[in-house]
């Protein structure tokens, strides 16, 4: 049985993702020309998950089966939740190749727990939802559309930042390059979680689902 590398990737384009697969000596090559070149007019791919398994191609076939309702245009492309793909690749016998330094039980857990999320953003009712604060004082809007959860520019958050927040991760670089001195955000912040929008607000880590609430003082946990 052929032995390869099953990988999945996030794009530019929010719930769409790509699954494929590749010998394990091309894996490097293979991913430095997708995150560089993109894959059918589709650009800005991320490794998220690899793993090296025996019998790959039919593995591959079983994923294409398996997800062939979000599959776009027989393409390796799919409109499907990133989680959910980590979560089935990872529970295959085999050895992590990306990303080495977690686990694969601790990668399978965390999708796990990112899927079940995702499943429960989508049950919160279209609207505006408000986090406020009397110290530092706050108050921030935040839209949800059909899952997706918006800061819109000109909102005001905090400029103060815990010892949480690191300016190297996502929410640390989006804080320094989309909010101006004053706390006002300078363009449209998407999130996909009440907490990463809660974390961004407010500059430390947060509860998002026990901190937005309706105009009325209803959490938005109470949704899920």
């Amino acid at each position: 049985m052929a032995t390869g590398v099953l990988y999945v990737m996030s794009s530019a384009v929010k719930g769409l993702i790509k699954i494929g697969k590749t010998e394990t000596r091309n894996f490097p090559e293979r991913m430095r020309k997708l995150e560089t070149d993109g894959y059918r007019n589709v650009t800005s791919f991320k490794r998220r998950f690899a793993i090296e398994v025996e019998d790959y191609d039919e593995k591959e076939r079983m994923l294409d089966e398996i997800f062939s309702k979000a599959r776009v245009s027989e393409s390796e492309l799919f409109a499907l939740d990133i989680d959910l793909a980590v979560k089935l690749l990872s529970s295959f016998e085999g050895r992590q190749i990306y990303p080495e330094a977690e686990p694969k039980e601790q990668v399978f857990a965390e999708a796990t727990k990112q899927h079940h999320e995702h499943t429960d953003v989508l049950k919160i009712p279209n609207g505006t939802y408000y986090l406020v604060r009397k110290k530092p004082p706050l108050h921030v809007q935040m839209i949800v559309e059909d899952g997706e959860l918006t800061i819109p520019a000109g909102q005001r958050v905090s400029t103060t930042e815990g010892a949480s927040i690191d300016p190297h991760t996502r929410i640390g670089a989006q804080r320094r390059e989309c909010v101006d001195q004053a706390g006002v955000v300078i363009k449209d912040m998407h999130f996909d979680t009440p907490s990463a929008a809660g974390v961004f607000a407010i500059g430390r880590a947060c509860n998002g689902w026990k901190e937005w609430k309706t105009e009325d003082g209803r959490v938005i946990g109470s949704f899920r």
